[in-house]
Formats: structure tokens, C-alpha cells, sequence
């Protein structure tokens, strides 16, 4: 997943003593558009580094989070861009494998924390211009005192199993992402995660289901998520009755009829995966 990074490591411990080097790296966003270049032979990411700006103020620096030994930062305002680097669409990162993969990874969390600095310029209870909190990664008001914490949406990926048959259910969303998924959705308020897995298999395809499972994590900065993956049985009825405002395929598939993702960075692929190569015992352990 795009988390495994090991033999690195992320440590996102806010820290409030770094002050950006020369030779710390830049991540700086334009809407949906990140400052890096590519070594096309290599397939290899280069991010600029604080040396390459010239005249920079180092105050519209914000530290982000050490990977593999280096340390990240956000740029916060415009500057000329260094020569070799350009903003290209930030879904570039995500239609091929590039390395390090450390960098990707740092690119998926770095722009979940430019959403949210971006988003929480202003105090949302009087409208004065928050301020940076020096103790923690927070986004303070100085008038009133409100303060506001990076924002993580939880969701749920849901592997839906027949034991009988030995088969899960894959869909395909309506719009956006083409390729094959399973049934996911956000908690909502008030709702445990093990309710919503259950009312978004009822929502999507129409399902009752009995003995939910928790699998595994991942974070996914793009959408600002915590996703969490669950393996859980049809219960009763099998007919699939689709939501066809919101996925254009939904249907029970065999170990061997699965279509993997073109790339293997998300949950949902890794359960599709445990799935294709090990049937339905697998999701039980």
C-alpha cells in the first residue's frame, strides 16, 4: 500500500524547533497541482529543496514531517518556480509507479495538510485570521480562542463474501476512479464503523450481512481519509440490488475473475489481492 515504505519511515511528530535548511525539501501546491519534476528513464521524483528558491522568505515555510532522513516543508506562497521543477497534476503521482516510493507517499500526506492549512485560514466562529498553534499541529484564533485540529475523514472499505460460493462482490464507481473496487463509504455521525458497513453494503447493493471482521488500515491523504477494511459474509438473500445512481457495475466474482488495479498502492487492492489469491479463508484470519 502506499503507506509501505519500509525500509523508511514517516515520523510526522510535529516539531516546533526546525527551522527549513537549504537543503530540506519543498512540496508546494497549486489546487490540484504539485511542484516536482521526473526523471523519465529512472522513473525517479525530484522534489526542489530550499536552495533552489531564490530570495525565499523562510517564514512562508511550514515544517510537514521527516521521510527517509530528509525533512519536508510547505510553501505557502507564490515564489518563481526553480528551474527543472513544474507544477504538474497531482494525479500524475498516481498513474505509475515512480520512486522512491517515500516520496509519493510524502506527496499524498503533504497535500492533505496544504487542504487544511488553506481551508482554515479564517477562524470559522468569528472570522478572524487563525494563527499557527506553537505547541501542536493546530490552527488557533487569536481573538477567540477556537481551535482546529487537521481534519480525517473516516471511512470504510467492505469486502463482501459468500462462503458458499467463495466468491466477492466488486463494483465500479459511476463516475471517477474506472477501475475495479469494492463497496466503501464514510461514517457517518453517531454511527459505529461496523454500522456503517452494514448500512453501506445496504445502500450500494442491497445486502444484509452478518460476522463483520476488521483486516487492516490506511491512511489516504488525498481525501484527507483514515480508511478501515472489513471482510464480512452475505447474510440471507444474495440478489444484488445496485444503487445505479452511484456505481455502474456491481456483481459476485470468483478468485480467479478478479481484475487487480494497475497499481498495488490502495487497501482496496490489497483485499482484492488477499482475495484472489487465497479465496475466502484467507478473510477469516
Amino acid at each position: 500500500m502506499i503507506q509501505d515504505i519500509y525500509p523508511q519511515r514517516m515520523v510526522n511528530s510535529f516539531v516546533t524547533d526546525i527551522a527549513p535548511g537549504d537543503g530540506d525539501l519543498v512540496l508546494s501546491f497549486k489546487g490540484d497541482e504539485l511542484l516536482f519534476g521526473v526523471d523519465e528513464d529512472k522513473k525517479e521524483i525530484k522534489y526542489p529543496k530550499v536552495r533552489d528558491f531564490k530570495g525565499i522568505d523562510k517564514g512562508t515555510l511550514y515544517y510537514l514531517f521527516n521521510a527517509g532522513d530528509e525533512n519536508f516543508f510547505l510553501l505557502t506562497a507564490d515564489e518563481e518556480q526553480p528551474k527543472g521543477y513544474g507544477y504538474r497534476k497531482f494525479r500524475d503521482l498516481r498513474d505509475e509507479y515512480l520512486s522512491p516510493k517515500h516520496y509519493v507517499f510524502a506527496a499524498f500526506t503533504a497535500y492533505q495538510l496544504s487542504e487544511w492549512y488553506t481551508v482554515t485560514r479564517l477562524c470559522g466562529k468569528c472570522g478572524s485570521p487563525n494563527e499557527n498553534d506553537k505547541r501542536e499541529r493546530a490552527r488557533i484564533c487569536p481573538k477567540c480562542g477556537n481551535k482546529i485540529y487537521p481534519r480525517i475523514n473516516p471511512a470504510v472499505i467492505i469486502g463482501v463474501t459468500n462462503p458458499s460460493t467463495n466468491q466477492i462482490i466488486l463494483t465500479r464507481y459511476r463516475t471517477g476512479f474506472g477501475h475495479n473496487a469494492l463497496v466503501a463509504g464514510f461514517t457517518e455521525i453517531g454511527e459505529t464503523l461496523e454500522e456503517t458497513v452494514a448500512r453501506e453494503v445496504m445502500e450500494e447493493v442491497g445486502l444484509k450481512v452478518r460476522d463483520i471482521r476488521y483486516y487492516k488500515s490506511q491512511p489516504w491523504g488525498v481525501a484527507s481519509d483514515i480508511l478501515m477494511g472489513f471482510f464480512c459474509d452475505v447474510d440471507g438473500d444474495t440478489e444484488i440490488r445496485m444503487d445505479e445512481s452511484e456505481l455502474k457495475y456491481a456483481e459476485w466474482v470468483s478468485p480467479e475473475d478478479i481484475v487487480l488495479q494497475p497499481l498495488d498502492y490502495s487497501l482496496t487492492n490489497e483485499m482484492m489481492r488477499l482475495f484472489k489469491e487465497n479465496g475466502y479463508n484467507a478473510t477469516k484470519k
